[in-house]
């Protein structure tokens, strides 16, 4: 949001997993679940592409003096792939996140968090046809069973009016979303960029703002000016600080003690605080399409990460 923090690869524990990385991955995804709480609170004074621009380039200016040390290799790998940085950058951070504002405007918080939670799983798909990953019977399956749940979402339990494509415009812009992080993770993977975790995301973050600037110029250019009140100010400030250069930097961190597996997977963590968050900080509620809809998508993930196949058994001759 994605609000979501960056997986990268290159980013491996140099111990065994350490508890110590629970507390700063959890507190990652609470910050990030905020981002959806402070997007929808100042929905209604800031454009969602201008909301997009200045959170990616204010976190990239927090964080870009904390990793200095990295600077001539981030110089280095700009020379070189600068193209493909700003074409992930783009996917994962541009157009992610700009689909999330723009889906807030029309959406509960805690739809848009329930049906990001579909990205793991839309990222196992992706990467079975552009990674070539196996995907197995039992993600298939899970995959299938998640899908049917975020259908159920966006067509508010009525399937009738989803074949009469009267679905709710907010809601498919949070799908593209997830669709865009699931691309993301897996063109970041086959990238492989070489350098470490948190001086990407500070190139990517960057690579975002150059993408999101001239949707920016657009929306002023068309009328759709912030309206920079304190509540606005407040907000941004959360996104760019706390839920942006402070959430990222914590990612970082339970990756480097966590494992990316292990931190990734608190994500699905992610949807129960905006549950929690947009019902005592916006009043929202759950509607029951919303309940069903995430059965589904949990028991998706369950099938799709938890059950393992059977390994085959040794014929005896």
């Amino acid at each position: 949001m994605q609000a979501m923090p960056i997986t990268h690869q290159a980013a491996q524990p140099v111990a065994g997993p350490s508890l110590a990385g629970y507390p700063a991955a959890v507190l990652c995804w609470l910050l990030s679940a905020g981002v959806y709480i402070a997007a929808k609170w100042v929905a209604p004074e800031m454009p969602p592409w201008g909301l997009c621009f200045w959170r990616l380039t204010l976190a990239c200016a927090i964080l870009l003096p904390i990793v200095h040390r990295h600077h001539e290799a981030m110089i280095g790998l700009l020379r070189t792939r600068a193209v493909e940085v700003v074409a992930v950058g783009a996917i994962g951070l541009t157009l992610c996140q700009g689909m999330i504002y723009h889906g807030l405007n029309h959406t509960d918080a805690t739809t848009a968090g329930i049906i990001m939670a579909l990205s793991p799983v839309m990222t196992m798909v992706l990467a079975r046809f552009v990674l070539g990953e196996p995907l197995g019977l039992w993600k298939s399956l899970g995959a299938l069973v998640a899908l049917a749940g975020m259908i159920f979402i966006v067509a508010h339990g009525n399937l009738t009016a989803l074949l009469q494509l009267k679905v709710n415009a907010g809601e498919l812009s949070i799908v593209g979303s997830a669709f865009c992080w699931g691309l993301y993770t897996v063109l970041l993977r086959r990238a492989k960029f070489g350098i470490e975790l948190l001086p990407m995301v500070v190139l990517l973050l960057g690579a975002g703002a150059l993408a999101a600037l001239p949707f920016h110029v657009w929306e002023l250019f068309n009328d759709e000016r912030s309206a920079m009140d304190i509540d606005s100010v407040l907000a941004l400030a959360y996104l760019a600080g706390p839920g942006g250069a402070l959430m990222y930097y914590l990612y970082n961190k339970s990756v480097q003690t966590l494992g990316a597996s292990r931190a990734s997977m608190l994500l699905y963590l992610q949807t129960v605080f905006v549950a929690i968050l947009a019902y005592l900080l916006l009043g929202e509620g759950l509607h029951d399409y919303d309940l069903v809809g995430a059965a589904f998508i949990v028991a998706g993930i369950v099938l799709a990460t938890m059950v393992k196949p059977r390994p085959a058994q040794p014929r005896v001759a």
